[in-house]
């Protein structure tokens, strides 16, 4: 069985920092892509950031600078590591595992206000 299960979220002021975890289980972790994807309040879910199994990363033109993706094949674990953060990051982030098929996690809220 395929779990994802992200941490880390919560509530922090603008310019704050937070570092969101996602560890998976039941997959060769190693070989697949992992990505954030975050969705706000009336708003379509959207790509934040990606990293290969080779460790190429991609991040969304709005988080570039600010955020940082990146994985521990030997904890299975992938990493969100997210600085000068504003109001308009506030969603719910969701990890994501990519190969033949694609896998989710249920979720982290991430709220930034003052």
């Amino acid at each position: 069985q395929v779990q994802l299960v992200e941490s880390g979220g919560g509530l922090v002021q603008p310019g704050g920092s937070l570092r969101l975890s996602c560890a998976a289980s039941g997959i060769s972790f190693s070989i697949f892509a992992m990505g954030w994807y975050r969705q706000a309040p009336g708003k379509e879910r959207e790509l934040v950031a990606t990293i290969t199994s080779g460790g190429s990363t991609n991040y969304a033109d709005s988080v570039k600078g600010r955020f940082t993706v990146s994985r521990d094949n030997a904890k299975n674990t992938v990493y969100l590591q997210m600085n000068s953060l504003k109001p308009e990051d506030t969603a719910v982030y969701y990890c994501n595992a990519q190969r033949t098929f694609g896998y989710w996690g249920q979720g982290t809220q991430v709220t930034v206000s003052s």
